[in-house]
């Protein structure tokens, strides 16, 4: 295929789509159609994976502790038209790509080191 139908068939993202990494806190604003009502429903928690890269399939999973410590994840689509927007609220220094161990820990024993910036 020649580079021009290469690019013209990759999807684009928004402009305003924030870089996002795992081990970064997201808050996932996504539209949902329950017969006529619409609504957004925000899901918020750490980004465990990255399926992907940057092509059209591409995924990421975010993790959350619902009540009881009981873990939820959410998978969604990188390009996908129901997700209003993603706010990045805070970067964690990670040294995996996918941080599926966290699965296992519980409580404070599943932070992460938040990276700093310094603001200029």
């Amino acid at each position: 295929m020649t580079n021009a139908l290469m690019a013209s068939l990759q999807p684009e993202l928004p402009a305003d789509f924030p870089e996002i990494d795992p081990g970064d806190t997201v808050r996932v604003h996504q539209r949902i159609t329950e017969g006529r009502n619409e609504r957004i429903q925000i899901f918020q928690g750490i980004v465990i994976t990255m399926r992907g890269g940057k092509s059209a399939g591409a995924t990421y999973t975010v993790r959350r502790t619902a009540s009881n410590g009981i873990g939820v994840e959410r998978t969604f689509p990188l390009y996908s038209k129901s997700v209003e927007k993603v706010e990045v609220l805070r970067k964690a220094k990670v040294r995996r790509a996918q941080l599926y161990y966290l699965r296992d820990l519980q409580g404070k024993a599943a932070r992460l080191r938040e990276k700093r910036f310094l603001k200029a």
